[in-house]
């Protein structure tokens, strides 16, 4: 029978499994970027249940290679240009490794102080190197907290919007009336998600049209829809903003949302989840105008900012707000910190009660990349979007379908829906790159998506040519 892993045995599986995925990582370029197997193919390999005696961590190592690794979707690969990146660092995966070795529950002050107070501080560091508003740092009523993801964000900053708008009403009776939520046609799915889960169901949010150039949510349309709603009887509850929609990278004109919203009383969330980023460089700040109008506002550092999923930076400017609308106190958990109000329970701003010590990871993070390290970092991205968005206007077969600000560029082939769906699936096919699509004003549209600090020119000029080739083999017509 295997036994505890003692510390002399955990270093020396440790060292395996850090040399392992130096070793992934170093092999990345030259492994497919997904999988070629069919569903079923992992669980088919793996065994019927788990060993009677234990095996050692070489053992698990090489069914890691054999088993596991083939038959990913590798996002840290230089070629992944899917979705939005999700990527990582080496410093981030050793503050996962100090916080998982730790083992410590932050729920509360008490149940780890450190925890809690270096994610404090890590949120006030990060909304200084986004140059956020006043509003949102610890020293005042507002305060950031790490949520698993944008999503659980959007969630959380519903339920405060419930509270204020039901005037507490809500943390008693839940939804005595109707309520709506607003974002444009562009907004994230989590919106909708989150207004189905509070109760409101999904017709309880109200799409918001956009203008056709831009992609961004029309103010004016926002005005009606609220007064329309008010006029109805329903009772506006909260706006989601978008810095970067999903589709394209859109911004919606906060300044204008701003003043909607405070005229009529209604909590405004802005949801940067994957170009919030893009403020760390002053040039990218213009995307940031109007944010001091906002209640709540979020953006993923596990997308565009090196640190490992899950790492959610959420900020309210009014953290008692927040604390009210969520509190619930049993008394197994009352304590004498807790009780003199001096310390911040983070369980009070998220749904779970309990929580991993995220904060670390963003801590190394911040300390081995440093300010002009993470900039650096994000001007390569949106220089090798601009260099490949380059090559696309200079091929009178491609078009640009939106601008690209950041380092997502959306694309089409001067054709149809099906020549565009093709190219994307020969282009996948090869195994070096990995591309996504959406549909700009309802045309098949292609998405290259740069993040990964292993891409370079040479990866993306590499997608560029297959592109290209693929483009040329196509059938005529």
């Amino acid at each position: 029978m295997a036994e505890h892993m003692d510390p002399e045995e955990f270093r020396r599986a440790g060292y395996a499994v850090v040399d392992w995925i130096a070793d992934y990582w170093t092999t990345l370029g030259r492994r497919p970027v997904t999988s070629q197997d069919p569903p079923g193919a992992v669980a088919a390999a793996l065994p019927a249940g788990p060993t009677e005696g234990g095996e050692p961590v070489e053992a698990v190592l090489a069914d890691l290679d054999s088993l596991i690794a083939p038959r990913l979707t590798h996002w840290q690969h230089p070629g992944f240009f899917g979705y939005f990146p999700a990527n990582t660092s080496g410093p981030s995966v050793l503050g996962d490794l100090v916080s998982s070795g730790l083992g410590v529950q932050g729920m509360l002050w008490a149940t780890g102080p450190a925890c809690t107070e270096l994610e404090t501080v890590m949120l006030d560091w990060l909304a200084g190197l986004l140059d956020l508003p006043e509003r949102f740092r610890s020293a005042g009523r507002g305060g950031g907290v790490i949520q698993d993801s944008a999503s659980s964000a959007t969630l959380v900053a519903t339920l405060a919007a419930l509270h204020r708008a039901s005037k507490g009403r809500w943390r008693v009776d839940g939804i005595d009336r109707r309520y709506r939520a607003y974002t444009s046609t562009q907004g994230h799915s989590s919106i909708e998600k989150a207004a189905r889960i509070a109760g409101l169901g999904a017709d309880g949010v109200h799409p918001v049209e956009v203008d056709p150039a831009t992609q961004a949510m029309r103010p004016a349309a926002l005005r009606a829809a609220i007064e329309a709603d008010r006029a109805a009887g329903v009772t506006p509850a909260i706006v989601v903003a978008t810095i970067g929609t999903t589709s394209t990278t859109a911004v919606d004109p906060l300044p204008e949302i701003g003043a909607i919203c405070a005229e009529y009383g209604v909590w405004l969330h802005v949801d940067a989840a994957y170009a919030g980023a893009a403020a760390v460089c002053p040039e990218l700040r213009w995307s940031h105008a109007g944010l001091e109008q906002a209640d709540s506002y979020c953006f993923d550092p596990h997308k565009w900012l090196l640190t490992g999923f899950d790492c959610d930076a959420f900020w309210v400017a009014d953290r008692g707000e927040l604390i009210e609308a969520l509190t619930v106190m049993p008394e197994f958990l009352r304590n004498a910190a807790t009780e003199s109000g001096a310390v911040i329970d983070y369980r009070d701003w998220q749904v779970p009660l309990g929580r991993r010590f995220r904060a670390l990871k963003l801590w190394f993070v911040l300390r081995w990349y440093g300010v002009e390290g993470l900039r650096a970092h994000i001007r390569a991205g949106v220089a090798l979007a601009d260099r490949f968005a380059a090559r696309v206007a200079a091929d009178d077969r491609f078009e640009l379908a939106a601008a690209h600000p950041f380092s997502l560029v959306c694309f089409r082939l001067r054709a149809g829906d099906e020549p565009n769906a093709e190219l994307l699936r020969r282009v996948n096919d090869t195994g070096r790159v990995h591309l996504t699509h959406t549909r700009v004003e309802g045309r098949y549209t292609l998405r290259l998506a740069v993040g990964s600090p292993l891409t370079t020119e040479e990866h993306v000029d590499e997608a560029w040519d297959l592109l290209a080739a693929a483009a040329a083999a196509l059938p005529a017509g």
